[in-house]
């Protein structure tokens, strides 16, 4: 027969951290969901400001001569017909670059002015993979 002593000193010892880190953790929890939920806040303020500002500087957003504004940007339609190449380096060289269609309403801006347009997709690098002027592939929805 074995007898097991236990210490009910050291039991109690047990019982008492263990009651101070669930404490201690409650405390913890409650200023992390309280820190998280200011964040939160801060976060949706900010939000609502930069829309604020963006869509105050789309209003104030003005298109040189013989550009078109849609939305926050403007768009140039060459009457010159020119290859790919040559548009890109002519947009390039204003400081500019073919156009990453960004919406369903801004292809149908685009397709309005009935005329061929290089937008800037291709897939030269890869056939049949499809990229941006900027790099970003091609997603479909």
């Amino acid at each position: 027969m074995c007898l097991y002593f236990i210490d009910n000193r050291a039991i109690k010892d047990s019982e008492d951290k263990t009651i101070n880190l669930s404490q201690s953790f409650s405390l913890y929890k409650t200023n992390t969901t309280a820190e998280r939920d200011q964040l939160q806040t801060r976060y949706n303020n900010l939000t609502t400001e930069r829309d604020r500002l963006q869509n105050l500087l789309c209003e104030k957003t003005c298109c040189s001569d013989g550009w078109k504004k849609f939305e926050c940007s403007c768009y140039f339609i060459s009457t010159e017909e020119k290859t790919l190449e040559k548009s890109r380096q002519d947009c390039l060289e204003g400081g500019t670059d073919l156009v990453i269609i960004n919406s369903k309403e801004e292809q149908e801006f685009l397709f309005h002015f009935k005329k061929r347009v290089w937008i800037g997709l291709t897939d030269r690098e890869t056939e049949e993979t499809w990229k941006w002027v900027d790099g970003t592939p091609l997603t479909t929805e």
